[in-house]
């Protein structure tokens, strides 16, 4: 194994909201008050201290900018970096710097369906990240000798617990389709967003993807899209097998409309 491939650090985090029904059995996506997909996705980097110094330099930066100050939001980029709530002019410093850093990025997409989430997860919400975070990392645990997984917590639903299940029904599946089994030593963390500034990185760019789907704006994805390595819409079985998009794959509006 060569001396690159000795260790990466994966960062998770979700968008969209994995409910579909609400008080007395409302379909919320039929109403219009739910996301139309739910989808899950990983920051990978090889060097995660110096682009953890990146976005530390970049807040203390902003901590000194007096047009950015009076801002009602700004505060709360100073403790976090959040890009559906950061004010559009540190958004747009927080993206140009993640195209200037080295990492790939990889999501899995679930098309909300009440027939389908009942029947395959009983409208367990626990069961559903369990299973997108084992089909996300099936294929992307066996290139480095030592892997650290962060997951952002969230509730009941991301637990330590759950999280090492995920990772051990990827890598069961993996060794079920491969002679030769995945030894990679893989550790798995839960924490705060606000602790960890790659899990704010990771929300970022997994944004970009949320806004393609659920708003059909391409601004923010095109612009990170070198960075985005897969997007795989699982239960698109109207485009199957061409659902996993990629440099080969392009994503376009086209093809992920998830009415």
């Amino acid at each position: 194994m060569s001396e690159k491939n000795l260790k990466a650090n994966y960062y998770f985090d979700e968008a969209g909201d994995p409910q579909i029904l609400g008080h007395h059995g409302v379909n919320l996506i039929k109403k219009g008050t739910a996301s139309k997909v739910f989808m899950v996705g990983f920051l990978e980097t090889s060097s995660p201290k110096e682009f953890t110094r990146a976005l530390n330099n970049l807040r203390a930066e902003l901590t000194n900018d007096e047009y950015l100050k009076e801002i009602p939001s700004f505060h709360h980029s100073l403790e976090m970096f959040h890009a559906n709530k950061d004010c559009s002019e540190v958004r747009e410093k927080v993206y140009k710097l993640l195209k200037q850093q080295d990492f790939s990025y990889y999501c899995i997409v679930a098309r909300k369906n009440e027939d389908l989430f009942r029947k395959k997860f009983n409208m367990n919400q626990k069961s559903l990240y369990k299973y997108l975070v084992a089909k996300l990392l099936e294929n992307r645990l066996h290139f480095y000798k030592n892997i650290d997984l962060y997951f952002s917590s969230m509730g009941s639903v991301v637990r330590q617990t759950s999280m090492q299940q995920a990772v051990d029904s990827a890598i069961s599946a993996f060794n079920e389709k491969n002679q030769t089994p995945n030894t990679s030593n893989i550790r798995v963390f839960i924490q705060q967003s606000s602790e960890i500034p790659l899990l704010q990185a990771s929300d970022y760019v997994l944004w970009t993807i949320q806004r393609a789907y659920e708003r059909g704006d391409f601004r923010y994805y095109n612009f990170l899209k070198d960075k985005i390595k897969l997007v795989y819409d699982i239960f698109d079985t109207k485009n199957y097998p061409e659902n996993w998009y990629s440099e080969i794959n392009p994503l376009e509006a086209k093809k992920i409309d998830p009415v």
